[in-house]
């Protein structure tokens, strides 16, 4: 079943892999302010009809969060129903250990930046009784493969554990654990997985998967093939 409201919803990374194929699914529903470290001239043309987008590099996390929260307000709006903090990176580790600088941005755009972001974006959150919703990962238990983008994203589900206590009856906050889809993720983080990148789900999947959860405001929620089969791309309501 699908909400018939019609919503003001923020989603970072919004301009490639799961951010994007999110915005496609909901851009005919929905008002959306997408964000990215990339130009308005670099994203020109890619992006779904009507939706906003601004510029937020989340290497720099408090100015991300600033661009953030200024973006929502030269759009237009004063409050936001739902929140997607989806931006991320990642770096295959060289023979199990990750370099420094691959730890410091691992951290920086996954963890702080996302820290940083949901502080600003609480007040226009609380004024709609909003859903705050971080986009963590599968790998949030362990990889030996990409060990500081796994540690990021365990930072991130403890986060979401804290708020949504913190911020319980104001704002509601969940995270949602995509496993390995096929996006150009691993080809940006210098891994190959090889003929298991046949066995990994479609962004589009995911996305629908998505919605529904989001819908749902439960926490945590995984978004793996089980929960596919067992009908997470269409049953219930979604956003």
């Amino acid at each position: 079943m699908i909400g018939t409201k019609t919503r003001r919803i923020l989603i970072t990374g919004g301009n490639a892999g799961l951010g994007l194929a999110l915005a496609k699914k909901l851009a005919r529903r929905h008002k959306l302010l997408l964000s990215g470290r990339k130009s308005q001239n670099e994203v020109a043309g890619k992006l779904p009809h009507g939706v906003g987008y601004v510029v937020a590099d989340q290497g720099d996390p408090k100015k991300s969060a600033v661009a953030l929260a200024r973006g929502v307000r030269d759009f237009g709006w004063d409050g936001l129903d739902n929140a997607v903090l989806n931006a991320g990176t990642g770096f295959a580790a060289i023979e199990g250990v990750d370099s420094t600088e691959a730890i410091r941005q691992s951290l920086d755009v996954n963890l702080l930046a996302t820290i940083l972001q949901a502080r600003a974006l609480y007040p226009l959150l609380r004024k709609s009784r909003g859903t705050l919703t971080f986009i963590g990962s599968a790998a949030h238990t362990g990889s030996a493969s990409i060990p500081a983008y796994a540690a990021s994203k365990a930072g991130l589900h403890g986060l979401a554990r804290a708020l949504r206590s913190e911020w319980k009856n104001e704002v509601a906050v969940q995270i949602l654990h995509p496993g390995a889809s096929k996006t150009e993720m691993h080809d940006k983080a210098g891994y190959d997985p090889g003929l298991m990148r046949s066995l990994f789900l479609e962004p589009d999947d995911v996305a629908a998967m998505m919605a529904v959860a989001i819908a749902g405001r439960r926490s945590p929620v995984r978004l793996s093939w089980t929960r596919y089969f067992g009908g997470g791309a269409f049953m219930g309501w979604r956003l």
